[in-house]
Order: C-alpha cells, then structure tokens, then sequence
C-alpha cells in the first residue's frame, strides 16, 4: 500500500527554520518524483517543490528559491524540505505527494500524505 507520512511542521519566529520529512512507503523514491504542496486557509494548494532522484531535477515555486531546499535519501526513503528564512506568508499547511515526473501541478500527482502544519509568528 502506497502511503507518505509528512512531519515536522510547528511554530517558528520570522526569519526562523524548519524541516518537514516526508516518509514513504509501498514504493521507493528512487523511482518517482516527490512533492510539497502548501495549502493556507482560504487558498488553493500550491505547489513548493519537488524532486526526482532517478534524474536529479528539481523544482522550486518562485518565492521559496534561495530559501528552502529540497532533498532526499533513497536509503531511508524519505524526502525533507528544508525550510529557512521562514515568512509569515510561508504559514499553511504542508503535504507530500508523489507523481511520475517533476512538477507543480497537484493534478499530476496521484498519493498523498497527511499535511503538517506550518506557523511563521511575526
């Protein structure tokens, strides 16, 4: 059974870090594309990167380039999103999901986790 677990959302100050961990399983991340979305109250999900191990492409959403990092580790089967810098507009909640090739479309992707939510303070 395909399942991705998202954790370590919480509150953070502005300009403060975080890293969410996507856990995997009923299949291995070397062979798919790995996504966070967000989703703040009122708003759309949005897509905030992604990455593909099997060819190394990523994807970062405009406003979080130069911040938050994405990465992944075929071993443990896991993908982290490292989050610095935080903003209080990076407040959402936050999913993993799973597709076939890189991108940032929810529509692509096809499992889901659980969100983890995310608060920036000011």
């Amino acid at each position: 059974e395909v399942q991705l677990q998202a954790s370590g959302g919480g509150l953070v100050q502005t300009g403060g870090s975080l890293r969410l961990s996507c856990a995997a399983s009923g299949f291995t991340v070397d062979d798919y594309a790995i996504g966070w979305f967000r989703q703040a109250p009122g708003k759309e999900r949005e897509g905030v990167s992604c990455i593909s191990r099997s060819d190394g492409s990523t994807y970062y959403q405009d406003s979080v380039k130069g911040r938050f990092t994405i990465s992944s580790d075929g071993a443990k089967n896991m993908v982290y999103l490292q989050m610095n810098g935080l903003k209080s507009e990076d407040t959402a909640v936050y999913y993993c999901a799973k597709t076939e090739v890189v991108g940032g479309l929810p529509a692509i992707y096809d499992y889901w986790g659980q969100g983890t939510l995310v608060t920036v303070s000011s």
